[in-house]
């Protein structure tokens, strides 16, 4: 890792009270806190802004989840969110509004073809702008990755740069015979989407769904194989488990937040068996610091899956990710 240069040091550690949204190990890449906060909590969440938005000391870019048109193309422009992007810039947060998400959106295979992609990159391009949008993030996922994914990534990035506006991608390993390398290199980095390697939709394969070793092969395989540079790698992070039982096919799904409410003893471990008997599987703070480590050594941040699942106060791992960039930041100094 190469050494922080005292002006460096010194705006991680003073120009936003010892609190940095932007941690850098060089001069060139940030060390990126990416989270995703979703709409629907945003527009519930409006009334208590303060005690809402408080993440945004703690992160360096929100991708808003999801934002997407409908079925003929079009975006909503009246959405009520204007003060929150203000407020993220105030605190030299970006914001990009991500489209698609996981699950199917089946008008995307039609808006993605040649005779409409145009008019929907110039829907995305004005809905930036009309918000004041830092970006866009791209969540196409599975089956919505066709045939036109490329062209379509091409031409939104050549339609965003002029306005000096980011592009970035959630992406899964999974899936990775499906993303190209003349689309991945269209963005300006790359968000792992390292979890779900189990879930609700797999009862009969219980355990944990997100790993540390599914951390260091993701990022082994998109930087090693596909020899993507380590500035464009964000690692993610899970803020949420899942529970199994081994007489019951319904799985449980809770946030951290919950987890720790639920069972405060719950915070450093990654798995508790609940009042139910079933085994919830999660990142506890060891695993998130761990992760974050390993993420300050093979990609240029962390993002997270999502923000309103952290737990308050103490018990934040938000918190624990931030710690953990400012300790690897003083050792390197």
């Amino acid at each position: 890792m190469r050494p922080l240069s005292v002006s460096i040091l010194f705006t991680f550690l003073i120009a936003t009270g010892g609190k940095s949204q932007d941690v850098s190990r060089s001069s060139h890449t940030p060390f990126r806190v990416v989270g995703y906060y979703l709409l629907n909590t945003l527009l519930r969440d409006s009334l208590q802004k303060e005690q809402a938005y408080s993440f945004l000391s703690r992160v360096s870019h929100v991708n808003l989840a999801f934002i997407n048109p409908d079925t003929a193309g079009n975006f909503r422009l009246d959405l009520p969110i204007s003060s929150f992007i203000k407020k993220a810039h105030e605190k030299n947060v970006k914001v990009l509004a991500s489209i698609a998400g996981g699950g199917p959106h089946t008008y995307y295979a039609r808006l993605l073809q040649a005779d409409q992609r145009k008019m929907l990159v110039d829907n995305i391009v004005n809905l930036i702008a009309a918000y004041n949008f830092d970006g866009v993030d791209v969540d196409l996922e599975g089956n919505d990755i066709d045939s036109n994914y490329e062209a379509f990534v091409a031409e939104l990035s050549a339609s965003l740069r002029p306005p000096g506006k980011l592009l970035t991608a959630a992406i899964a390993t999974v899936y990775k015979d499906k993303l190209s390398d003349k689309a991945l290199e269209k963005y300006d980095f790359l968000n792992l989407m390292s979890y779900d390697r189990t879930g609700p939709w797999n009862p009969r394969k219980p355990g944990h769904h997100s790993p540390y070793n599914m951390a260091e092969e993701d990022l082994e395989y998109w930087g090693g194989s596909r020899l993507i540079a380590k500035e464009k790698l964000v690692l993610g992070l899970p803020f949420y488990g899942y529970g199994f039982g081994s007489n019951d096919s319904t799985v449980a799904s809770m946030s951290f937040k919950d987890i720790v409410a639920a069972y405060p003893n719950s915070t450093a471990g990654d798995t508790i068996l609940l009042n139910d008997q079933r085994t919830m599987f999660y990142n506890g703070s060891s695993t998130i610091k761990k992760k974050t480590e390993l993420a300050i050594k093979k990609a240029s941040g962390v993002m997270i899956w999502q923000l309103s699942g952290d737990a308050p106060s103490q018990y934040s791992l938000l918190d624990v990710i931030n710690r953990t960039v400012k300790e690897a930041a003083l050792k390197t100094y």
